[in-house]
């Protein structure tokens, strides 16, 4: 194929999966702007004026940016693992596979859809957000990047969980049973300080440490990490990800009967 056709091959792919999410956005983006709404509720208003600040920091303020990342996070991963995974099933999947479209246009194309969903999710928790305080930027564009990159990390983690996964049940365990302890054991809710000894060096293990303390840098000049391991950590994840999804397609693994 060549260039222009590419273009309009990822445009394609982009476009329906952002139709496809925003045609039952009640079941897709309503849903995190109510959860995140309740977050703040409880953990904000109710419990977080019984705990004391954080590094000088109000506790509502504090979780915000961990909220909306990780909203972020279960939105990306969810858009491209349902869809992918409900492509082959339906076997509609066969048809891009056997076209002259390229693997890694293929990917991109899902991994935008994703990649937008969590967007549209993010900014709709930041919405909701400034009902229950004012909430700050400090760096702009770490909050950009930081929020991009994480969404295109989860969106290819989604893409890998649905070419494995032999029937709906299977997409769920990964969220389950990895996706949600890595979150609330990311320092969401908690810095890093808050730890013992022990696990303060096992919570380093945990790349959404890092995606959580950037993307609240961004906000309120305050992280547990560097921003240079930050990028760095989520700039490998994605190439190695990018790579082995690419081998999969490749491959045709869990795509051919």
């Amino acid at each position: 194929m060549q260039l222009k056709e590419q273009v309009v091959a990822f445009n394609t792919i982009m476009k329906k999966e952002v139709i496809r999410f925003m045609r039952i956005w009640i079941q897709t983006v309503l849903p995190a702007a109510i959860v995140s709404a309740l977050y703040f509720i409880i953990f904000g208003k109710v419990l977080g004026v019984m705990i004391p600040d954080v590094n000088n920091i109000r506790f509502i303020d504090y979780i915000i940016p961990g909220i909306i990342l990780m909203a972020v996070i279960q939105n990306s991963y969810s858009n491209v693992v349902s869809s992918f995974y409900s492509a082959k099933f339906q076997r509609s999947i066969e048809e891009l596979l056997v076209s002259p479209t390229p693997n890694y246009i293929i990917l991109l194309g899902f991994t935008a859809g994703g990649v937008a969903r969590g967007l549209m999710v993010g900014m709709s928790v930041i919405l909701v957000s400034f009902v229950f305080t004012d909430l700050k930027i400090h760096n702009l564009w770490v909050i950009s990047s930081v929020i991009v990159l994480t969404s295109i990390l989860f969106s290819m983690a989604g893409f890998i969980n649905a070419v494995y996964a032999k029937s709906f049940d299977d997409i769920s365990i990964v969220p389950t049973f990895v996706l949600t302890p890595l979150i609330y054991l990311g320092g969401v809710f908690y810095p890093l300080s808050a730890l013992s000894g022990f696990w303060q060096n096992v919570a380093q293990f945990n790349p959404i440490l890092y995606m959580v303390n950037a993307f609240r840098y961004g906000f309120l000049d305050n992280t547990d990490v560097t921003l240079g391991a930050a990028y760095a950590i989520i700039l490998l994840f994605i190439v190695l990800l990018f790579i082995f999804s690419m081998k999969l397609l490749r491959d045709g693994t869990g795509l051919k009967s």
